[in-house]
C-alpha cells in the first residue's frame, strides 16, 4: 500500500470513527488554494476541523507530531475561509487531530486528540 492509499484508508477510518461517536460529517477533503482540511465535522453545535494523520507505526513518534505549526496555520486559514463562506460565525469551533495507526496485521488504532491546537 502506497502513502496515498494509506492516507485514504486513514481518512475513511477516521470518518467512520467520528460518525460512531455522534459527529456529522460536513465536508471531506475541503480545499482552498492555500489549505486542505481532511474532515470538517459537527457535534452539539460545534464545528470541528480535523487533521487526520495515518502511520504504519509510532516508530518515529506519534502521528500528531507531524502536524507542525506551518500545517496548523494552513488549517486555520482554511477554517476561517470555511466559516466565512458558510456564514458560521456564531458557531463554536475547535481543531482536532485524529491519529490512525495501520498495523501490519490490518488492525487500525484510532485516537482523537480534541483541541490539539488553538488559534492564537
Amino acid at each position: 500500500m502506497n502513502n496515498k492509499e494509506l492516507g485514504n484508508l486513514g481518512e475513511a477510518a477516521a470518518a467512520d470513527f467520528l460518525m460512531k461517536k455522534g459527529y456529522r460529517i460536513r465536508e471531506r477533503q475541503y480545499r482552498i488554494r492555500e489549505a486542505e482540511i481532511d474532515l470538517i465535522v459537527e457535534k452539539d453545535g460545534v464545528i470541528v476541523f480535523i487533521e487526520v494523520k495515518t502511520r504504519r507505526s509510532n516508530r518515529y513518534g506519534s502521528p500528531a507530531m507531524a502536524v507542525t505549526s506551518v500545517k496548523q496555520q494552513k488549517i486555520i486559514r482554511g477554517a476561517r475561509w470555511y466559516i466565512m463562506s458558510k456564514k458560521l460565525h456564531e458557531h463554536l469551533c475547535r481543531f482536532d487531530v485524529v491519529e490512525v495507526i495501520a498495523a501490519d496485521d490490518g488492525r487500525l488504532f484510532i485516537n482523537q486528540l480534541e483541541n490539539a491546537f488553538e488559534v492564537c
